[in-house]
């Protein structure tokens, strides 16, 4: 899961992108502002203000307890 979510981000164009990888697991304190971005599992990634779920790995609820 965290090897796909890494590739994909890895390989968009920094100058078209600002990239930011967070580990929501480690920063739970931006969990409430993922699911704002719309996401709902992880790994995903936000881009253009779409998320993009790239496999489930765990709901966002597990990660809030």
């Amino acid at each position: 899961c965290v090897a796909a979510e890494r590739t994909v981000a890895e390989g968009l164009d920094r100058s078209k992108f600002n990239v930011e990888i967070v580990h929501l697991g480690e920063h739970k304190s931006r969990v409430a502002e993922a699911e704002r971005a719309g996401v709902k599992s992880v790994p995903a990634l936000v881009i253009g203000g779409q998320a993009f779920h790239i496999n489930h790995g765990a709901d966002l609820s597990v990660l809030k307890a």
